[in-house]
């Protein structure tokens, strides 16, 4: 998109990017290319309409674009084909070093990063009909049927055949188990009681245990006995969605002598798979549970999707949207692993079923909505615990009307900002860097082997090499330097944590052990299970408790600014302030001076770019376990009084778990606080050794092969080395021509190239 281009959505028909889909297969022979993304220049505000310059207006725009996608698939499709015959032949050549190299790197070209969106809401928001509107399929059943709260649901792209597929992941049959309640059962909580009732019936309490574990009560499900994947393939979404309904939903309406059995409990995660899908294409759409889960696995999982997405969907009803408290907590519990702990760049709240909303003397339904999007901002500006991990920008409200989009009865589909976010996630699916990465790296290899293919510049070659070394170390020295500087910030901010910690651990776990309004018998079930559930539980309609996040949490307060400023989750902003990205071996100036090797320079170049982009993907990932290292070593700690806690039985039981907690805090505070500030100092220091490796160890290997390799014959690819030099410089020129403003806020790595 043009920069200060004003986009709006003009009433009428509207052609969606999933109608667009045939659209833009029949468009390839547009001269345009969508080009990879690169960084924001300026800062958004508050988006008050959910509209911004990144929206496309009009039909025919959206169809131009579709052209542009076809024509940058082209590219990629054809470049693609140039680097598996080069491949073949150099493996038809005699074997060497260097072709090894070179057989290696065109390999690692394949990539496939799909961006993750996660859907939050409770029961009855409309999240199902939300993603079935925005994908325009029925492929999740919603209405009078209950969703379950504890299963997730991945929706991505088919793009192997034409079917409707879902894989179906168990938890364990031990894990199961070991979630079952221990006697007596006359006093269960009210999570257990469901889920048990979903497998065995309402009668569940009157069966041994030997009848409990009988495999006849799985009979239609032998993989979840044999630890496998179950695959449903349908030929229509309706169909598909029925078959899933046992998993992942219940109906509480059914009697008992008809019931049927719901295996929604033993469900870890289903993965529903639409073909035909632009949207889906290089995007996963998960419909997340608000909160972790008290099976291991289920959580472990649950805490790595929520880490992983780069835009959380907050999904709530409009005439509820700043009142509700379950999104608002829904976002604050999950904020840290969101935010520092995770890498999420946008906020979406979406309030749902706005076709409700109906003009009135007073107010204008349009007014209605848009008053609605204030107050909701207003309340998110309040939220500091939210903020401190994301910048106010990234924070939009939406109000959609999915049952409306379909139906088109009352509201232009503009009107039910559902083709808002059909041209968010199609951004999204644009941003993908595949394309730009790919070509670059072959137009690297290809200027490689043909400038090996000159042997006759030998003494230049090592002056070149000379001065290559020597900026490489100049550049890791600063990267060294800045990395310390880190370190020791990092030391500063989290020992005043630890300090902190040891002065106000009593109070906060207070606070926790005796919540006020609660009854001694409810907190006795309520405490019971966070012990058991190694100091976390979410009781139904109720807060999440997490005792380790609580102790953890000055530890973290002390921290989240200057992790934030160093580990930053918006792809323009590069972590340790940007000093890797700043790395480079100067290889233009030689390029100048050194024409003899230009080639070979233009290969270290491409490798460098792509060694920045692995680098940064690295660090973003382990700066998530950094983050989380603080509450995990807390965990650890508290450990041994979780299982000594969760063992007592009969009178005096919530008395002695909480004795026992509050005892092992206070005599292991001088030791537990400081041990999880090393467990972060260390992390760190992994880090910062790994990154200074991989810049010497890899840019050391590309020269070392680059120019000192002249015994090794390869074959002639000049005319290929031009027809990718040709498909690079297009991408290149149009970088920043036609990329939507939404790409650059979410990737940057292509854009250093």
């Amino acid at each position: 998109m043009l920069k200060g281009e004003e986009k709006t959505i003009k009433q009428g028909t509207i052609d969606s990017p999933v109608q667009l889909t045939q659209e833009r297969e029949e468009s390839a022979e547009s001269d345009q290319v969508l080009p990879p993304t690169s960084a924001t220049k300026g800062k958004r505000k508050l988006d008050l309409q959910g509209e911004s310059s990144k929206w496309p207006s009009t039909p025919s725009k959206r169809k131009r674009d579709s052209g542009l996608r076809s024509h940058t698939e082209k590219i990629l499709s054809d470049v693609k084909n140039i680097m598996n015959n080069v491949k073949q032949r150099l493996l038809n050549h005699d074997n060497n070093k260097l072709i090894e190299f070179l057989t290696t790197e065109i390999s690692s070209l394949e990539e496939d990063k799909r961006e993750q969106v996660g859907v939050f809401g409770r029961t009855g928001a409309g999240k199902s009909s939300l993603i079935n509107a925005v994908i325009e399929k029925k492929i999740l059943l919603s209405g009078s049927i209950c969703a379950c709260t504890s299963v997730m649901i991945k929706v991505e792209a088919n793009m192997k055949n034409k079917k409707y597929e879902a894989d179906i992941e168990f938890i364990t049959k031990e894990e199961w188990y070991y979630e079952m309640p221990p006697r007596p059962w006359n006093d269960v909580d009210e999570d257990i009681d469901e889920k048990m009732s979903a497998i065995y019936g309402k009668e569940w309490k009157t069966l041994s245990d030997e009848n409990l574990k009988d495999p006849k009560n799985f009979k239609e499900i032998p993989e979840f006995l044999q630890s496998e994947k179950k695959n449903l393939t349908c030929a229509s979404a309706e169909e598909l969605s029925v078959k899933c309904a046992k998993y992942t939903r219940t109906d509480s309406t059914v009697r008992e002598k008809e019931r049927k059995r719901w295996y929604w409990p033993l469900v870890k995660c289903v993965t529903v798979r639409v073909p035909n899908n632009a949207l889906l294409q290089h995007v996963t759409l998960v419909d997340l549970p608000g909160t972790g889960d008290c099976n291991e696995s289920r959580d472990k999982m649950w805490k790595e999707v929520v880490g992983s997405c780069s835009t959380v969907w907050i999904v709530t009803e409009i005439n509820r949207a700043a009142s509700e408290k379950e999104p608002w907590e829904i976002l604050e519990s999950a904020s840290s692993l969101m935010g520092n702990g995770g890498e999420c760049q946008q906020i979406h709240f979406i309030c749902t079923k706005s076709d409700q909303i109906k003009d009135s003397d007073n107010k204008s339904a349009a007014d209605f909505r848009a008053c609605v999007k204030e107050k909701v901002i207003e309340k998110f500006c309040k939220l500091e615990k939210v903020k401190k991990h994301f910048r106010d920008d990234c924070f939009k409200v939406f109000t959609v009307s999915s049952e409306e989009f379909l139906a088109k009865k009352q509201l232009q589909p503009d009107e039910t900002e559902i083709p808002k976010l059909q041209e968010f996630l199609q951004n999204l699916n644009d941003c993908h860097s595949e394309t730009f990465n790919y070509v670059s790296g072959a137009y690297g290899i290809l200027s490689l082997i043909q400038g090996a293919r000159h042997t006759e510049v030998a003494g230049k070659k090592n002056e070149v090499c000379t001065e290559l070394n020597e900026n490489k170390r100049r550049e890791c020295y600063e990267v060294q330097k800045s990395m310390n500087d880190t370190e020791i910030a990092f030391r500063k901010y989290l020992s005043k944590g630890v300090e902190n910690s040891k002065k106000t651990c009593q109070e906060k776990l207070e606070s926790n052990l005796n919540p006020k309004g609660v009854s001694g018998r409810g907190f006795h079930r309520i405490l019971k299970c966070v012990v058991r559930n190694h100091g976390t539980y979410k009781p139904k309609n109720k807060k999440q408790i997490n005792l380790n996040e609580t102790l953890a949490s000055c530890l973290t307060d002390s921290i989240d600014e200057e992790f934030r400023k160093t580990f930053p989750n918006e792809r323009k902003c590069k972590p340790f302030n940007g000093v890797i990205n700043k790395f480079s071996l100067d290889t233009k100036s030689l390029i100048e001076r050194f024409t003899d090797v230009k080639l070979q320079l233009i290969f270290l170049k491409t490798e460098e770019i792509k060694m920045k982009t692995k680098l940064n993907k690295e660090i973003r990932d382990r700066k998530k376990k950094i983050y989380n290292s603080l509450t995990e070593r807390i965990e650890k700690s508290m450990k041994e009084c979780y299982e000594k806690a969760a063992g007592f039985k009969g009178e005096d039981t919530l008395k002695n778990m909480k004795e026992t907690i509050m005892k092992h805090v206070l005599s292991s505070k001088d030791i537990m606080f400081e041990q999880a500030k090393e467990e972060m100092l260390s992390r760190l220091r992994d880090l910062m050794d790994y990154i200074l490796k991989t810049l010497e160890e890899t840019m050391q290997k590309s020269i070392e092969l680059s120019l000192k390799t002249d015994d090794y014959p390869l074959p002639d690819f000049e005319a290929e080395l031009e027809e990718v030099q040709k498909y690079y410089n297009d991408l290149k020129k149009r970088q920043e021509e036609e990329t939507p403003q939404i790409c650059f806020a979410l990737l940057g790595e292509a854009a250093d190239a």
